[in-house]
């Protein structure tokens, strides 16, 4: 059978991975001439209940991104406002990694191939259409193309194009496949009521700080600076997608991280006025490279699922990532993904479906943010195993935990362990 994925983000390969171990023949189409998308520049893992998330995914056969990120560690165990024992890779080393324990399976993976339309018959898609006018079939397809872009988007909703990592004007914009199916998408929103929300952080070159705050990064991973008292804003809090970082400690401080480059927690923040702090007075940013104006706009894409993520009102379609829902994160992306990807080979075999156990941190916060999503109140929301509303409901329900045996013992009991590694084909 043949698996097409559209999007080479972290849930793409994800579901890339997943599909390929159950046996597929596995395809992914990837617009720009880097996988990963966003995790080019996130670099943040396993703080808060992402280590239980991490630790349940290993578990259950799907950790193989999970061990590269632990690889490409800079920093294990750090603490920043409202997060503990994070780990943090190097974004500059992440993808070339990521891309050749891909084709080390044989994964078929095709750059700069912006899929741009469907042909669907009967509820089935049939095959998808590249922008060069290709027309490709297959037997399954899922949807991993993420919510942010085109530009359009990050104009009406945001303060323009930021130029950031996704790069629309150069790769073409991004096209919401399931709506192209006939399939209506949600969007996210704000407090306020309006459409979307600006990424959390942005990308600053280390070499442009000074030599004090460069070797601080370098030893303890995290750096927290006095923002000026003129110059707090906590009204731009409610703009960030990332709620977790939705503290004030993050309005009234600059924190940067080390993740190869100087990771920036805010939307973003003028250059003028960034330049006044002491020891970022040569700052430069590098992703977005408008992130003294503004930053990508996500969450304006979303596909109706159910929980073993398949797209409502097509009968062979998947989606995982941002696509499935309101997930913020690295490795929510990855446990949508690793689900979808294994849900498809289910599916063409004609093999019932798997729906994770609530039971499991996995299982619960995808089938929390579903049902969460049928509600405009919901839509208002975000969901990670990394703060905010979602993390309160692990810790309440006791999922949340640092103890490896005993997250390892919980997805043996339910029969999960190596679920999502065994050969269907």
């Amino acid at each position: 059978m043949k698996v097409i994925i559209i999007g080479g983000g972290w849930a793409g390969c994800a579901a890339a991975i997943s599909a390929r171990k159950a046996g597929a023949e596995v395809h992914i189409y990837e617009r720009t001439d880097l996988l990963l998308g966003l995790g080019n520049v996130g670099g943040i893992m396993r703080n808060n209940g992402r280590f239980t998330a991490a630790e349940e995914l290993i578990e259950m056969g799907a950790g193989d991104l999970i061990n590269i990120t632990d690889a490409l560690s800079r920093h294990k165990n750090i603490s920043f406002p409202g997060h503990k024992h994070a780990w943090l890779y190097d974004v500059n080393e992440i993808e070339p990694a990521v891309k050749k324990h891909l084709e080390d399976l044989g994964i078929n993976i095709h750059l700069i191939a912006r899929v741009t339309d469907v042909s669907i018959e009967n509820r089935k898609i049939k095959g998808i259409f590249i922008e060069n006018e290709e027309f490709v079939e297959g037997d399954v397809f899922i949807e991993t193309t993420g919510s942010t872009g085109p530009m359009g988007n990050c104009l009406k909703y945001g303060n323009g194009c930021a130029m950031c990592i996704l790069r629309c004007p150069a790769f073409g914009p991004r096209v919401s496949l399931s709506a192209r199916a006939g399939i209506e998408d949600f969007q996210g929103e704000r407090e306020d009521g309006s459409l979307g929300a600006f990424s959390g952080s942005c990308k600053l070159d280390k070499e442009s700080l000074s030599e004090e705050v460069r070797e601080k990064l370098n030893k303890d991973g995290v750096m927290i600076i006095d923002i000026p008292p003129e110059d707090v804003n906590l009204e731009k809090l409610k703009s960030k997608v990332c709620q977790q970082y939705a503290l004030k400690e993050f309005a009234e401080n600059i924190i940067l991280l080390d993740t190869g480059s100087a990771k920036l927690m805010t939307t973003y923040y003028l250059l003028e006025k960034l330049r006044k702090i002491k020891g970022l007075e040569k700052a430069k940013y590098i992703d977005p490279y408008a992130g003294g104006k503004g930053n990508s706009v996500r969450y304006l894409s979303m596909a109706p699922r159910t929980d073993d993520m398949k797209i409502k009102g097509i009968d062979n379609m998947f989606c995982a990532g941002e696509k499935s829902g309101l997930f913020v994160g690295h490795t929510e992306a990855m446990c949508t993904g690793a689900l979808a990807g294994h849900n498809a080979v289910r599916y063409h075999l004609g093999i019932p479906l798997l729906i994770l156990p609530s039971s499991t941190a996995i299982g619960d916060i995808i089938s929390y943010a579903n049902h969460k999503l049928l509600t405009r109140k919901g839509r208002k929301n975000r969901y990670t195993f990394a703060g905010a509303e979602y993390f309160e409901r692990m810790n309440k329900l006791g999922l949340y935990s640092t103890d490896v045996e005993e997250i390892k013992n919980r997805v043996k009991k339910l029969n999960l362990n190596d679920i999502l590694a065994q050969p269907l084909i």
